[in-house]
C-alpha cells in the first residue's frame, strides 16, 4: 500500500518575524522621508494607529528613534513627531591614496559629523595600522564622539582585495596595504569592524545612490586621473569578478597602448598610457598647453584658444577605452568621474559622446559624476552605513 504524505501548510510569520519586519520598514520610512507622526507611519505602511503607536514606542524604548516635536497648523491636537536617533550609532569612511588618508564620521542618520585629511608622505610601511588607527581617532575626537563610538568602517583603496587570500591585488603604489591580515589588525586598533572596497566601486555606489546613476541598475563609471578604473554595475548590483579584479582596466590593451607584462607582477602601458594624468600632460604640451597638473591643464584648455584640439583629442582616447567597455558590458550609462572628465566639464562629455558614437555599435549615455565632494568618501560611508543599519535596524 502506498501512501502520500499529506500538503504541508505554509507557515505564517511569527508575531515577532511580524514585528520586526514592520520595524525595519518604518525605520527606513523615517531616515528617506524625515519626521513623521504614528499617523504618517500608518498611512505609508498600511498599519493602524494603534500598532503604529505600539512600534514607535517600541522603537523609542530601544533608543532608534527620539520625539522631535509636533505637527503644527492642523485641526484638532498637534501630533508627536519622529525621527531615527542619530546617535543610535556611528560609521567611519576612508579615502586612501598614495599621497594621503581622507576619513569621515557620520551618524547614523548619515550625516557627517567631521572630516580629517592626513597627509601620508614618510609614513613607513610599518605604520600605516597605528597611522590609519589615530587618524580615524582624531576625526572620532573632532565629530565630539566617544573613542569607541563606531559600528563601521569602510576603507576606499586603489586596488581589489582577492576574496580567497584578502590580499591587496593592483596596489603596488601603496606600500603597506598588502598584509592579508590588514582588516584585522586595523580593526583590533581602531576598535570596530573594518572592511576594504576598490575606490571606484564606491564611487559608483554614490552615483548609484543619489548622483548621476540614480534610478540606473546597468551602468559602468570610468574613473580618470593619476590612475584608470572602471566599476560595474549589473542588475544593480557591483560585479567584482572571480579576484575581484572587474573594472581595472588601467592596463586594458587598447589601439596605439599595448599592454606590456614586464614582470610576473608588472605590467605596464594599456590604456592609462592615454588617458591617465602623465599621459594628459603630455598631450596638453604638444598643443601648447602647460602645466603641471592635469585636472587644472584640462579645465583651463576650455576656455584657451588652441584647448578645443587638445579636448577632442583627450575625448577620443577616452572614447576608445570606453568602446571596448561597452561592447563587452552594453551598459545603459557611462558615468564619467575623476579629476579629468570632471576637469572637462559638459564641454569634454559631449565630445566623449559624440567619439562614443562613431566607435561602438552599443551608444550608451554618457553623463558626468554629479556627487559633491569626494564620490570614494561619500560611497565609504554609505556602504558604512548600510552594513551598520543591518545590524542596528534588526529588531527579531
Amino acid at each position: 500500500m502506498t501512501t502520500r504524505n499529506a500538503p504541508r501548510s505554509p507557515l505564517a510569520g511569527t508575531p515577532s518575524l511580524l514585528r520586526a519586519i514592520n520595524d525595519r520598514a518604518a525605520l527606513e520610512l523615517l531616515l528617506a522621508h524625515g519626521p513623521l507622526s504614528r499617523t504618517g507611519i500608518g498611512s505609508l505602511t498600511g498599519l493602524s494607529k494603534p500598532t503604529a503607536s505600539q512600534l514607535l514606542a517600541r522603537l523609542e524604548a530601544v533608543g532608534l528613534v527620539v520625539p522631535v516635536g509636533t505637527t503644527a497648523g492642523g485641526p484638532g491636537p498637534n501630533a508627536q513627531l519622529y525621527q531615527v536617533n542619530p546617535a543610535a550609532g556611528y560609521v567611519a569612511g576612508l579615502d586612501v591614496t598614495s599621497t594621503s588618508v581622507r576619513v569621515a564620521v557620520a551618524d547614523i542618520t548619515g550625516v557627517t559629523l567631521a572630516e580629517h585629511r592626513v597627509p601620508t608622505k614618510g609614513w613607513p610601511a610599518a605604520a600605516t595600522v597605528p597611522q590609519v588607527a589615530e587618524a580615524v581617532a582624531e576625526t572620532v575626537r573632532r565629530a565630539q564622539l566617544a573613542p569607541d563610538a563606531l559600528r563601521e568602517v569602510v576603507i576606499g583603496i586603489g586596488g581589489a582585495p582577492d576574496p580567497a587570500t584578502g590580499k591587496l591585488r593592483y596596489a603596488a603604489h601603496l606600500p603597506g596595504w598588502h598584509s592579508p591580515r590588514l582588516a584585522e589588525e586595523l580593526a583590533a586598533a581602531i576598535g570596530a569592524p573594518v572592511s576594504f572596497e576598490n575606490d571606484v566601486n564606491l564611487a559608483a555606489v554614490a552615483e548609484q545612490s543619489g548622483g548621476a546613476a540614480a534610478g540606473c541598475e546597468d551602468f559602468v563609471l570610468l574613473w580618470a586621473e593619476e590612475g584608470v578604473g572602471a566599476a560595474i554595475v549589473l542588475a544593480g548590483r557591483l560585479h567584482r569578478g572571480f579576484t575581484g579584479g572587474a573594472g581595472e582596466v588601467g592596463y586594458m590593451p587598447v589601439p596605439d597602448a599595448p599592454a606590456k607584462l614586464r614582470t610576473r607582477q608588472k605590467v605596464a602601458g594599456g590604456y592609462q598610457d592615454l588617458v591617465g594624468d602623465p599621459a594628459v600632460l603630455a598631450l596638453a604640451r604638444r598643443h601648447g598647453l602647460r602645466g603641471t597638473d592635469a585636472a587644472q591643464v584640462v579645465a583651463d584648455a576650455l576656455t584657451a584658444p588652441e584647448g578645443n584640439a587638445f579636448l577632442a583629442e583627450l575625448a577620443e582616447r577616452l572614447a576608445v577605452g570606453l568602446a571596448v567597455i561597452a561592447s563587452v558590458v552594453d551598459p545603459e550609462l557611462i558615468v564619467l568621474s575623476g579629476g579629468t572628465p570632471t576637469a572637462g566639464g559638459e564641454r569634454l562629455r559631449e565630445l566623449v559622446q559624440e567619439a562614443l558614437g562613431r566607435m561602438s555599435i552599443p551608444r550608451p549615455e554618457v553623463r558626468l559624476s554629479t556627487v559633491p565632494g569626494s564620490p570614494v568618501l561619500t560611497g565609504a560611508l554609505q556602504r558604512a552605513l548600510a552594513t551598520a543599519r543591518d545590524a542596528l535596524f534588526s529588531t527579531h
